[in-house]
């Protein structure tokens, strides 16, 4: 199974929801970096090999791919954007018609199915190829109750399978304007918690520092 985390806004929390979800996961879990800033996030060194963005602007075989792959916990592995860190993820932008995405879904699906897990792939704001994305089963548009962050989602390629929304106070948007605007239910509500911005800005999501209420909220919907 691949759930693919994705945004319309940048700073909605979607690097928050795909390492907690990938975290929490009882089984195998590749956790995929399109947008950068995971290693960061989780406290972890950068890489100091290429990484799967790299990987698409090459023409290196797919069995590199299994190369580039960084232990997180005993549970997961992190394929990361690039050796480079966030900075070259947003430099390289690989055609969105390129082979290579289709041959990397392949790639994540052949690895879920032999090690029995799951596969969850932080896109953020990345654009990404109709035909990747269709691939992956559960797709999960991670937003704020933020009017411009749902106009923009709207006007996407993609059809998410479900929302996460981060409840921020302070919007006038409701549930059922969500769901409408975007064609989706919404499948968790994570509470904004200042507790969150502070784990992240300290490396700590690894740490057990964020509030319980966000794994519960992910793993019900991971069920």
């Amino acid at each position: 199974m691949i759930t693919l985390c994705y945004a319309a806004k940048g700073g909605s929390g979607t690097t928050v929801v795909a390492c907690t979800r990938a975290i929490d996961s009882v089984g195998p879990v590749l956790l995929v970096d399109l947008d950068g800033d995971i290693p960061a996030m989780l406290g972890l060194a950068e890489p100091d090999r290429p990484g799967v963005v790299d990987w698409l602007a090459s023409n290196a075989p797919i069995a590199h791919l299994d190369d580039l792959l960084v232990d997180v916990t005993p549970n997961c592995s992190l394929l990361p954007a690039s050796g480079s860190g966030a900075a070259a993820a947003s430099a390289h932008q690989p055609d969105a018609s390129s082979e290579r995405w289709d041959r990397l879904v392949d790639w994540l699906t052949e690895w879920s199915v032999d090690s029995g897990g799951s596969v969850v792939v932080d896109a953020g704001t990345r654009r990404l190829p109709v035909t990747f994305v269709e691939q992956c089963p559960q797709r999960w548009l991670v937003t704020r109750a933020c009017y411009l962050a749902l106009r923009r989602a709207s006007r996407l390629e993609i059809s998410p399978t479900g929302v996460v929304l981060v409840d921020e106070p302070g919007h006038a948007l409701r549930r059922r304007d969500i769901e409408l605007s975007v064609r989706a239910p919404i499948v968790a509500t994570v509470d904004w918690d200042v507790r969150v911005n502070r784990s992240v800005d300290a490396g700590l999501l690894i740490g057990g520092r964020l509030p319980r209420s966000i794994h519960r909220a992910l793993a019900r919907v991971a069920a």
